[in-house]
């Protein structure tokens, strides 16, 4: 008996989900802007961080951009200013992410 089965027998009126009904936390509709999100890297306190401005939505949807990003990067970071701040030096997996979503991107610095 494997695990979905004991799940029946405990629950026997539950219908499961079909698995191309759950989005991911990023997958949202998001306002989409022409001009690119500029990601750069700097150095705070002796810590690397990098940094995401020029996004020119609602703070709803910058937050969970971040969101999104933060927990597919498993790092931390914050929404302030209307930028998005995380920790670690990581631009190119944040522009691959971006792209993936249809954002245009510019990297700014080394």
């Amino acid at each position: 008996m494997d695990f979905k089965d004991q799940l029946k027998n405990l629950f026997p009126d539950h219908i499961p989900a079909e698995p191309d009904s759950i989005k991911e936390a990023g997958s949202r509709d998001l306002w989409m802007q022409d001009e690119p999100i500029i990601c750069k890297y700097e150095k705070r306190k002796g810590k690397s961080i990098t940094i995401l401005e020029g996004y020119k939505g609602s703070d709803k949807d910058l937050k969970s951009l971040s969101k999104a990003l933060k927990s597919k990067l498993h790092v931390g970071g914050t929404v302030k200013n209307s930028t998005v701040i995380i920790q670690g030096d990581l631009r190119d997996k944040i522009m691959e992410i971006l792209q993936g979503y249809g954002f245009n991107t510019k990297r700014v610095g080394g």
